[in-house]
């Protein structure tokens, strides 16, 4: 005979507690009869629950909501945000770009820094760029007054293996990355996570952007490079290995050779990686920045491929012929795409990175008729919302999981 568990009170104080919190992280300063209201919950239990997280230190009163009848009810209680402050990270081949925020996901300052790598044989050489880097971190959070970082999460390309963290690389990174992640481990009493980029953008757009209200997408990033965030049944799919989504390396039509395990030139990625979309716009006769090519910088390559597809969606406007070159881009990137979507079937697809961000709703339409031609499954194609930061900001709320999962014991 089955034996039916009910929780025990310090268990049900932990549960109210978490759901309290929640609330008022999603929805801010709410009286204890909005709290009632919303969590069910009776007016002593309310009471109590209030009365444990204020002396603990993560909920106070910040002012009342103005009701005629005044009282302990009318009383705003919100999240203290300075409970605990955390850290992102989006590192890139040639720098970093960071933000220190509070435990509600309120950024607090920012910095960007260059870093130039100091050749393979520097050891020393990059692991003071990686010193260099943790330096500014912390006076970063010094300017914002912020003395210890709770969480950082750190976005970067390449495979981040879930078992044990470590980032392999799928190209030519600086050996920097795996000194800097080794100095951030370094800083007492802070845990540090590390995430596949475009993994974190995914988690943006499946939060705050495109993606919202749906438990099965893929975000196909469009950028210097090509990658694939997975969700499925509201979860992030890495794979064994953390390779889920490297579709930089899938073999399609019309690329001069095959891609090899250590170069994706061959792959998807020389069809709609950032100097190939540069390419195609030259041919097409649209302007592209003379220094966008590939062995420009990877930000300014990225960039250059954006401005051209901006200046297609201008020719539109204008009655000039961008529309080819916008079809033909469509047509390569439906390639790739259509591969994920009969393997997966995940129906929507969300066109993120700075090639689909300026795309917008014209390439995302043009994607999904040329998927529709290319295979039964029915895929919606949608363009990107969560913006230029989207990397950031998925590891912001990345950070943020990590802290409250200690703070408000969360599962």
């Amino acid at each position: 005979m089955t034996t039916a568990r009910t929780a025990t009170p310090s268990t049900a104080r932990a549960i109210n507690d978490r759901l309290a919190l929640n609330l008022l992280l999603d929805q801010g300063p709410l009286t204890a009869t909005e709290l009632r209201d919303l969590t069910g919950l009776s007016r002593p239990t309310v009471a109590d629950l209030l009365d444990r997280l204020g002396r603990s230190g993560l909920v106070a009163v910040v002012g009342e909501r103005g009701e005629q009848r005044r009282g302990p009810n009318a009383r705003l209680y919100a999240l203290v945000a300075s409970r605990a402050h955390l850290a992102a990270f989006d590192v890139r081949s040639g720098g970093v770009s960071l933000v220190v925020a509070d435990l509600a996901g309120r950024t607090l300052a920012t910095a960007d820094l260059v870093v130039e790598d100091p050749g393979v044989a520097d050891d020393a050489g990059h692991r003071a760029a990686a010193d260099r880097i943790v330096s500014v971190l912390l006076d970063t959070a010094r300017r914002a007054e912020v003395p210890h970082l709770h969480t950082v999460a750190v976005g970067a390309p390449g495979l981040v293996d879930p078992a044990t963290g470590r980032l392999h690389s799928t190209g030519d990174l600086p050996a920097w990355h795996a000194d800097l992640l080794a100095a951030l481990r370094e800083l007492p009493g802070t845990e540090v996570i590390l995430e596949n980029e475009v993994n974190l953008a995914g988690r943006a757009e499946y939060r705050t952007g495109a993606a919202r209200g749906r438990d099965d997408f893929v975000l196909v990033w469009l950028g210097h490079s090509v990658g694939a965030a997975v969700v499925l049944d509201g979860r992030l799919r890495r794979g064994i290995g953390g390779g889920a989504g490297e579709i930089c390396f899938l073999p399609v039509p019309g690329t001069a050779a095959l891609p090899t395990a250590t170069g994706c030139e061959g792959g998807f990625h020389g069809l709609v990686g950032s100097a190939a979309v540069c390419a195609l716009a030259r041919a097409h006769g649209l302007p592209v920045d003379p220094a966008a090519d590939p062995a420009a910088a990877e930000a300014d390559d990225a960039a250059a491929a954006e401005a051209a597809v901006r200046a297609a969606l201008d020719a539109l406007g204008d009655g000039r012929p961008g529309g080819p070159f916008l079809d033909e881009l469509a047509e390569r990137i439906a390639l790739g795409t259509s591969a994920i979507c009969v393997v997966l079937d995940p129906g929507c697809v969300v066109l993120g990175g700075e090639v689909g961000r300026a795309g917008g709703a014209e390439l995302a339409s043009r994607v999904e008729r040329r998927l529709a031609g290319l295979s039964p499954v029915r895929t919606e194609v949608r363009a990107g919302e969560a913006g230029g930061g989207a990397i950031l900001a998925g590891a912001v709320l990345t950070a943020g999981d990590a802290v409250r999962r200690d703070l408000f014991g969360e599962p």
